[in-house]
């Protein structure tokens, strides 16, 4: 590469100067090298400073975070956690200098945290600096608003599904759920400025079978007789069941119990002889039916009278046992024995504790129960969620209980748990929240694995309701209308099912809507809406 005259000229002055030995020339280019040195220093040492300076503000605000979280410690026990979580945060080598002691001061609201590392240096200790002191601090403070939280919890079936590390869905969001009951108690200043609510759900919720006898509880539903009407009154003892799944939905079982065994005769002996006992409806009903117990049977009481079934020389009593035949030839004829079929009820002390969807509109509303309609209607079925829900408490052993003692199984509606969610939150009947305190903050963190597939209207269990969808669509509107912040997380594992609209739209915003594909990160992101609606932040 050739260069110009006028370059080679300038080079060639350079390299005059540099070789020049006459004294003035020397002792300015040795008097240039002392500032040339020392700002080179400065910058190397610069740059060590902000890496120690980073760490260690990463770390002061890890340990800030702990102590503001954590409610009732003595300045010694707040010296020590500070301590200890700055220790596990702080990363940089120790070439760098050894962090002092860490420093906490409280005033008010808020947690300061602070300290400093006495930072050797490298090129500057040529004029005499061998350290550059480097020091940080993190202030937090916490929220001046109480909070009511409703922790709406999925408990289907589904949620025993686990990832790729072995980690189930519900055994991950009981961790979680832990942590964030940990955190919410940390960030109450008195007893009861937090309070929070468990809201297990599946298609179903249960109320524990202690409310057997609340005036809120609707019967009418789990008393009913099948839709159809009764047997034909020439059924009785020893005859076929008169239903068929492929037909009614259901068929016979052998005593009232639910679950009973099925059987195709209606018993001829013993303790239900005559008893005709519908079956649980087939679980794959797509009208919401689906895994439905009816609750109670048709007794068979003989009336003394008979019916003519079959006349002339072919009369038979066909499928009728209780059936005899006179004559012969033409003047033959068989008569079969009549009965009356009375709808017997199980005993509502039989009930599992759980309760459907209320009567539209009120499902996707607060409204107060008062009446039939208003009221919530006992459901007997297979999905029954084990896991009993409970009103607003700051008693965090007992709502940690609750958590632990979660149970999956049962299909997914969403809208039923959403509603419960806000009920918790609803004074009087049936959760009894007391009236909302000023400067009350009221969160539903709804928490899912799958998308809705079955409410008390439609859906079969297996696949994507948009029945059930459409309701829960007008259950978020509802309680957003209302003042409630709502954060929705979607435990899609995989991606296997693709986003989840209706908990999307749900959420107050987009930033309350997390898509999560590991069980793992159920704790992370519990972790995360902690941290947001306990307002405990970094200030600086």
């Amino acid at each position: 590469m050739s260069i110009g005259p006028k370059f080679r000229n300038i080079l060639g002055r350079a390299r005059a100067f540099l070789s020049n030995r006459d004294a003035n020339v020397a002792m300015m280019f040795g008097l240039s090298l002392i500032p040339m040195t020392i700002a080179a220093g400065a910058g190397v040492d610069m740059s060590r400073a902000m890496i120690v300076k980073s760490s260690m503000t990463e770390a002061l605000d890890a340990a800030a975070l702990a102590v503001a979280s954590t409610n009732g410690l003595t300045t010694a026990q707040m010296d020590a956690l500070a301590q200890n979580y700055f220790n596990a945060n702080y990363k940089t080598d120790p070439s760098y200098g050894t962090p002092a002691p860490v420093s906490v001061s409280t005033a008010g609201q808020s947690v300061t945290v602070t300290s400093h590392v006495p930072m050797p240096t490298i090129l500057m200790s040529v004029v005499g600096m061998n350290s550059v002191d480097v020091n940080s601090s993190s202030t937090v403070v916490w929220g001046q608003t109480k909070l009511w939280v409703s922790l709406v919890l999925d408990n289907t079936g589904s949620m025993t599904q686990t990832d790729g590390t072995g980690t189930s869905k519900i055994s991950a969001l009981k961790t979680a759920v832990g942590q964030l009951l940990t955190m919410l108690q940390g960030a109450s200043s008195n007893p009861g400025d937090v309070e929070a609510a468990i809201i297990p759900f599946s298609k179903t919720v249960n109320v524990g079978t202690g409310n057997v006898n609340a005036t809120w509880i609707d019967w009418t539903d789990w008393l009913a007789a099948p839709s159809g009407g009764a047997p034909s009154n020439l059924v009785g003892p020893g005859d076929s069941c008169p239903w068929t799944t492929g037909t009614n939905g259901f068929t016979c079982q052998t005593t009232p119990v639910n679950g009973s065994s099925t059987t195709g005769t209606i018993p001829n002996s013993g303790t239900y002889k005559g008893y005709i006992c519908p079956s649980v409806h087939s679980s794959n009903a797509a009208t919401g039916q689906g895994g439905h117990y009816y609750n109670g049977c048709y007794t068979s009481v003989a009336t003394g009278s008979t019916q003519t079934v079959a006349t002339g020389s072919g009369a038979t009593c066909g499928t009728h046992k209780n059936c005899s035949c006179t004559g012969s030839g033409a003047a033959k004829s068989c008569k079969a024995s009549l009965y009356n079929h009375v709808w017997t009820t199980n005993a509502t002390s039989t009930w599992d504790g759980c309760i459907m969807d209320r009567t539209q509109s009120y499902d996707v509303q607060n409204t107060s129960p008062s009446s039939t309609a208003t009221n919530f209607p006992a459901e007997n079925a297979q999905s029954c969620v084990p896991s009993v829900l409970g009103g607003l408490s700051y008693n965090w052993t007992a709502l940690n209980t609750e958590v632990t003692n979660m149970t999956a199984g049962g299909s997914t509606n969403q809208t039923i748990g959403l509603d419960w969610g806000w009920m918790a939150q609803t004074t009087g009947n049936p959760l009894s929240a007391p009236a909302l305190p000023a400067n009350t903050s009221q969160y539903i963190i709804l928490v899912s694995d799958g998308l809705n597939t079955q409410d008390r209207w439609s859906g079969d269990g297996s696949a994507q309701d948009s029945g059930t969808d459409a309701r829960m669509a007008l259950a978020c509107t509802n309680a957003k209308a209302a003042g409630f912040i709502i954060y929705t997380v979607f435990v899609d594992l995989n991606g296997t099912q693709g986003n989840s609209t209706v908990l999307q739209n749900c959420a107050s915003d987009t930033n309350k809507y997390f898509d999560l594909t590991t069980s793992g990160a159920i704790i992370t992101t519990l972790n995360t809406i902690g941290q947001q609606i306990t307002n405990v932040r970094v200030t600086q």
